[in-house]
């Protein structure tokens, strides 16, 4: 499983370890993701994603998964989280 955010893209970074003598050595940043699942209002169905902390954050502060996906760039969306936006632009456009 790739440690990447599903719906923000968030990835993990590299940098330095420095130690008291300033000594450097290569080191990993990896985001903070929880297996969350998050409720569609429009499509009335709960989906299971991978999220970070940010990311579940961005999503409460838009108003919610509908609203998050409308206005996320499909190129830093994951697989799963493109066919629940289409999904939802399907339902939207039907209503």
């Amino acid at each position: 499983m790739s440690r990447v955010c599903e719906l923000t893209g968030k990835g993990p970074m590299s940098g330095n370890n420095i130690s008291h003598a300033n000594n450097k050595t290569r080191r990993r940043f990896l985001p903070n993701l929880n297996d969350v699942t998050l409720i569609s209002d429009v499509l009335g169905q709960s989906f299971k994603l991978r999220v970070s902390a940010a990311g579940l954050r961005t999503v409460d502060h838009r108003g919610g998964l509908d609203a998050f996906l409308m206005k996320a760039s499909d190129t830093e969306l994951s697989a799963t989280a493109l066919k629940i936006k289409k999904a939802i632009q399907k339902a939207q456009a039907a209503a």
